[in-house]
């Protein structure tokens, strides 16, 4: 099979394409012809050591997909339309087939693509477990939302706002306008406004972005609240006793999966700008996505 795969850790330019043996299903995994995948920030982290796995070479990186069955023993029949997102530390999504545990895929919606597909499965998963699971956003709140136009951060903002709650969002200036068609009631420029200095009192925040964005973001809770971050390893320390600081722990399962299928097809959650990028030039794509200014969601088109 093709695949776009890197033989040691370093930059965009390790990233190689080319032929790698295919993969073999073991008990109770499914075989899938991988049509779409997206690039997530954890894939050029992986490919630059910042995780300190260790892994075996050549390692294909990828975490989440759209494709077809090519091979099942259980829920799926071979032609079947699926998308799944790999369980931690697996990966392999940047290639033409995949095995991967039959009981994390989900069948794909037919009103999308496998583009749009996989540029809403891994984001939207993260999101709906931070904000429903481990923030438990509830009608009528205020949430804080840092890094809102990225994948995961969009993906929050329609959430949220479908949720009941009143949604502000960091962004560039360059991208208000999308977060706001997303459903940020207000946004802030990062660059030029100090959010500590604006936001007062909110009952949640979700932070994407990570560094002294994490650290800062405990000031604007209110007594009480609650602040989950994606972009670190673990709980970040709280500065203060009077609220919680959350590590999500995002699962892999159908139940969830399907979850952001239907919020999704149902125009709850508005799809991502996608941005696309063939299979071959996997490393012009971690290029911009490293840059940290993307706007909506990179996707590698696999097949088609």
């Amino acid at each position: 099979m093709k695949a776009s795969f890197f033989r040691r850790y370093g930059g965009p330019e390790v990233l190689e394409y080319g032929e790698l043996p295919d993969p073999v299903p073991a008990a109770g995994e499914v075989l899938v012809e991988i049509h779409a995948t997206s690039i997530n920030a954890a894939d050029w982290k992986m490919r630059g050591g910042h995780y300190g796995a260790k892994m075996e070479f050549p390692h294909v990186p990828g975490r989440d997909f759209s494709g077809v069955v090519i091979k099942s023993a259980g829920d799926f029949k071979p032609g079947d339309a699926v998308f799944g997102v790999c369980e931690v530390p697996r990966e392999g999504a940047y290639a033409e087939k995949i095995a991967i545990r039959e009981a994390i895929v989900a069948r794909k919606p037919e009103k999308l693509s496998h583009v749009q597909c996989a540029a809403v499965a891994l984001t939207g998963l993260t999101a709906l477990v931070s904000l429903e699971d481990t923030l438990k956003l509830k009608r009528g709140e205020t949430i804080l939302i840092q890094g809102g136009a990225g994948g995961v951060g969009g993906f929050a903002i329609a959430l949220a706002k479908h949720l009941g709650a009143r949604v502000i969002a960091t962004a560039s200036a360059a991208n208000h306008d999308y977060v706001r068609k997303l459903g940020a009631d207000e946004v802030i420029d990062y660059r030029t406004q100090d959010f500590t200095k604006i936001v007062k009192g909110v009952d949640a925040v979700f932070d994407t972005v990570g560094g002294d964005v994490t650290a800062k973001s405990f000031a604007v809770l209110r007594q009480g609240g609650r602040l989950a971050s994606v972009a670190v390893g673990a709980a970040a320390p709280s500065p203060r006793p009077d609220v919680t600081s959350l590590r999500p722990k995002v699962d892999r399962d159908r139940a969830h999966l399907d979850r952001v299928a239907a919020l999704v097809t149902q125009g709850a959650v508005p799809l991502p700008e996608i941005t696309e990028y063939p299979l071959a030039k996997a490393g012009e794509a971690h290029r911009v996505s490293e840059g940290r200014h993307l706007r909506g969601k990179l996707v590698l088109r696999v097949r088609g």
